[in-house]
């Protein structure tokens, strides 16, 4: 099969945003809810277990019609962030689909009310919507009265969400200006990347440079919208609902302790001098006295090595079949399927990321992709997102969505698959020894880099509450890289600026430790992996196919991973250690 870089199809989804069906949808959630709205007087204690079930899969077949329209407008919006029509419709969606909600309301918190005993009854009939039912319930101490949490879904639409795509629509208008090949071009920050990562040190420093530039003349507004949106999140979850400070609210709605986070964010704080360590090494490699920031992603080799889509496509395929044939046959539908937006244009918006809708119908999938390995990763990386989603797909729309914290397991798994194949066919010394470089960059983004965020996130959240300034923000963040780096790299002024720049802190407050958890479990896991061979593979695809059906504290468990103990998470860097030994020994 041919593999070309193409956008998606929506068709599966809508065919437009003026047909018929897209309209229809609007009313049938309209019609149901209506429907569901007749319980509300019928809800006693003593409830049968049947005419709870009704409820639950009523709720189920209208939450489907809304995924389907929500990710309609996303992916729309995504694909072309300029769309005034795209944007037209995501916002009537958020509008829409926050009345809705207000209007079910009363059932949650019904539920969440209910005493323990009627609660276990009816939870121990309920099959797989046992666990959905149950992280309910683990937020009744948060709950507000009903008039409350309606003012939060209505304020939301018109406060914080629309801000969030207000930053979007702002950012993705971005153009870096940069001479490339004797002239002055355009670039989107898709396209930048290619000479952030690049083997040019001077056009490093130019394109991070230009990067910050542009982020730095609009950083005062961007850091205004941060501050609005955390004291957003503040005033919800410390000031209304009581949560013990701004982190522990993703925490619980990733139902992780509190404590497993300290761990693992404590342990990578110790770690940090493996990686000062491997800047070191990585500044010897380059010929340099001492790595600059713009170097972090410098490649070693001194060939650039590009990946055709094509050749990517057909590595990233053949890795996941050679671990079990049904991994590269799910991975392929995603291409069947024309689920893949693979190209670069302006509008689009920028990384990558995979987008699951309903559980039968095939993952979406965005990529910027432009021919590096490290596309080519991320290639694997977001298809492994997709898989997992596929192998879930047996279990409830409520509960086939893996909690953040496990959803990276597949996709770290699935690219440290990927870079094994490539190291296997890569016979070229210089080009091996630069992806093994590049696994150690790799793991420095997903697990220093993203911890050391989310150090700053509440170290941010507190200062903001404290009338910290923009540029107080941006001299704590400064101080953040200089822990991290130690003497190790040599720091200029326009990083104070990256901040501002990271999708992730608007978007969801404290999602990034969810990528340090996912590839310290990895590394754990690919370890089991290498030594247990065969009789791995079973305890992996059951972890992955437990989807959002469990607590992952409990899933892990299952698999002898006990998530609150340090020494769990030390193990994972024990794992780097040996990598940077490794490259020491070279």
């Amino acid at each position: 099969m041919a593999y070309k870089q193409t956008k998606w199809s929506l068709a599966p989804l809508y065919p437009g945003y003026e047909s018929a069906e897209l309209q229809g949808a609007f009313d049938m959630i309209e019609e149901q809810v209506a429907s569901f709205e007749g319980a509300r007087g019928k809800l006693a204690p003593d409830i049968s277990a049947e005419h709870f079930m009704e409820l639950i899969r009523a709720s189920e077949a209208t939450t489907r019609i809304a995924y389907k329209l929500y990710a309609f407008a996303g992916l729309s919006f995504t694909a072309d962030t300029q769309d005034q029509a795209a944007q037209t419709l995501q916002t009537r969606a958020q509008q829409f689909l926050a009345e809705i909600e207000n209007r079910v309301l009363f059932f949650s918190l019904w539920w969440k009310d209910l005493d323990e005993a009627n609660a276990r009854r009816l939870m121990e009939t309920s099959g797989d919507y046992r666990y959905y039912l149950e992280a309910i319930r683990l937020f009744k101490p948060h709950t507000l009265s009903e008039a409350e949490e309606k003012i939060v879904n209505i304020k939301n639409v018109t406060g914080s969400n629309a801000l969030i795509t207000l930053y979007d629509s702002i950012t993705n208008r971005y153009v870096f200006k940069l001479k490339a090949d004797g002239k002055m071009q355009e670039f989107t920050r898709g396209q930048l990347s290619r000479f952030i990562q690049g083997g040019d040190p001077k056009m490093r420093a130019k394109a991070y440079q230009e990067l910050y530039r542009v982020y730095g003349e609009a950083g005062t507004i961007l850091g205004q919208i941060y501050q609005t949106v955390a004291r957003d999140w503040r005033n919800e979850n410390v000031a209304l609902r009581k949560f013990k400070n701004p982190i522990s609210a993703r925490n619980l709605s990733n139902d992780i302790p509190n404590e497993a986070v300290d761990a693992l964010l404590e342990t990578a704080r110790k770690n940090r001098t493996i990686f000062q360590r491997y800047f070191k090494l990585k500044a010897k490699a380059l010929g340099v006295k001492k790595l600059r920031r713009y170097d972090l992603y410098a490649p070693i080799a001194g060939a650039d090595k590009k990946y055709k889509y094509e050749k990517s496509a057909e590595m990233v395929l053949e890795s996941f079949s050679a671990f079990d044939p049904k991994l590269g046959e799910l991975a392929q539908r995603v291409f069947d399927d024309q689920r893949i937006d693979s190209e670069v244009r302006k509008g689009k918006r920028d990384g990558a990321f995979c987008w699951s809708v309903l559980p039968e119908m095939t993952p979406y999938v965005l990529l910027n992709y432009q021919g590096s390995a490290r596309d080519a990763a991320t290639m694997a990386h977001e298809l492994g997102h997709a898989i997992h989603s596929m192998l879930a797909s047996h279990h409830s729309t409520f509960t086939y969505h893996s909690s953040l914290p496990l959803a990276e397991t597949a996709s770290t798994f699935g690219e440290m698959m990927f870079t094994d194949k490539l190291l296997s066919a890569e016979k070229n010394k210089s080009v091996r020894r630069d992806i093994l470089f590049k696994q150690v960059d790799d793991a420095y983004a997903t697990i220093m880099r993203q911890s050391y965020f989310a150090m700053f996130e509440k170290q941010a959240h507190e200062m903001i509450q404290n009338n910290a300034s923009v540029d107080e923000i941006s001299a704590a963040y400064m101080e953040n890289l200089k822990e991290q780096f130690g003497d190790s790299i040599e720091l200029s002024d326009e990083f104070k600026w990256e901040w501002v720049s990271i999708p992730h802190f608007y978007h969801t407050p404290f999602y990034v430790y969810a990528y340090a958890f996912g590839q310290l479990l990895v590394f754990s896991l690919y370890q089991q992996y290498k030594i247990e061979g065969e009789s791995f593979k079973p305890k992996y695809l059951k972890i992955l196919s437990a989807g959002g059906s469990e607590a992952p504290e409990k899933i892990l468990a299952e698999a002898g991973i006990d998530i609150r103990d340090a020494k769990f998470w030390q193990g994972g860097f024990d794992v780097l250690e040996k990598l940077v030994n490794e490259l020491e020994a070279l």
